[in-house]
């Protein structure tokens, strides 16, 4: 088994991350890598891929209420319609992060989900730049961190007004919902989307 993976005490084999506390663990055995279609939670997890950016992802997840509560449960036509007050409210919001970046791109990419409703949806547009196969890690060196579809899927959603999701903030929301399997073989959670075979 690969060096890369802790089994826990329940005898389940985790990545290192997803083993460092209870948090992770739990949004690792149940979330993570799990099929997301909707568009208010693919708006949710755009945004969230989007403030991690440079962080780490246990600062975002710890803060995931609060971010949900600021952001009216990235409900987009909510959030399309946020103005300055709003802006000035979560820049003062200590719950989440505050970047006037990230805070003002996801009010933008809110807008940017509705325009792309007449063009059948945000859904649709990410799940479109689902590739062939997935990868098939043994080690955590082995993970990419950006594909072509990554790739080809930050340029269209640029295009269409959406910030911060390059490439590699792309790669992680496919690994995230689904699109692609990068669990390590060996993890309990290789296979488990209902996509990829084990």
């Amino acid at each position: 088994m690969s060096e890369d993976l802790v089994i826990g005490a329940d005898g389940l084999a985790r990545p290192q991350w997803a083993a460092s506390n209870e948090l992770l663990r739990d949004y690792y055995d149940t979330e993570w890598g799990m099929p997301v279609t909707g568009e208010q939670a693919l708006f949710e997890r755009v945004s969230l891929e989007g403030f991690q950016s440079g962080l780490s992802w246990a600062t975002i997840l710890a803060k995931r209420e609060n971010f949900r509560s600021a952001f009216k449960g990235f409900d987009p036509q909510l959030v399309s319609a946020y103005g300055e007050q709003d802006y000035e409210r979560l820049m003062d919001d200590a719950g989440i992060v505050r970047n006037k970046l990230k805070i003002r791109a996801t009010i933008a990419n809110a807008q940017a989900t509705l325009a792309l409703r007449d063009d059948g949806g945000l859904p649709q547009l990410i799940w479109s730049f689902k590739p062939e196969r997935t990868p098939l890690p043994r080690t955590v060196a082995e993970i990419p961190t950006q594909s072509p579809e990554s790739s080809a899927l930050a340029k269209s959603l640029k295009k269409r007004g959406f910030k911060f999701v390059g490439p590699t903030t792309m790669f992680a929301l496919m690994e995230a919902i689904g699109i692609v399997d990068t669990h390590l073989i060996g993890s309990h959670r290789r296979g488990t989307s209902g996509i990829w075979p084990a």
